[in-house]
């Protein structure tokens, strides 16, 4: 078994991950390495503002690919909430009330490499996310967020 770190992850979200990660090594990799043959063309390489950002955006590129295979390879697939449930995991859907203002908040529950706050899809390392794994529908839960303590009751899990 691997020590790798394991990315829970929806289906879709690793589909997505594979189409960034074919997108990067057959087409984004050979414009990079066009942009540095053309830099060298420049001349004096010590001075050449163009080759070194063609080289910085290939260490980018070259990096994220790597990150992809390894999130890719070490994904667990998780399925996305659809019916009720009693209990909050990952890939389930929670909405909860802030106390007391009674505020509604509505977030899917996904892995980290798949995590969007402003689609309300957050990572289950998150504090929130955090606070509400394992509770159930009317639990009161208090959530430690960097803004400081907030409590939450679970209205619905799907």
């Amino acid at each position: 078994m691997s020590n790798e770190k394991q990315y829970p992850m929806t289906a879709a979200g690793k589909q997505k991950l594979e189409e960034e990660l074919e997108y990067l090594i057959t087409t984004k990799r050979k414009e990079v390495v066009e942009r540095i043959k053309i830099a060298r063309g420049f001349g004096d390489l010590s001075e050449n503002s163009e080759y070194d950002a063609a080289k910085d955006e290939q260490g980018f590129v070259e990096g994220r690919i790597s990150l992809l295979q390894t999130m890719i390879r070490n994904a667990v697939i998780i399925e996305e909430g659809s019916d009720a449930r009693d209990t909050v995991t990952i890939g389930c859907t929670v909405k909860f009330v802030e106390l007391p203002d009674e505020d509604e908040e509505e977030y899917t529950i996904v892995g980290s490499a798949e995590a969007d706050p402003f689609e309300g899809r957050i990572s289950n390392d998150s504090p929130i996310a955090k606070a509400l794994l394992g509770r159930k529908v009317d639990d009161v839960v208090k959530i430690n967020t960097p803004g400081g303590d907030m409590d939450v009751r679970i209205v619905s899990i799907k």
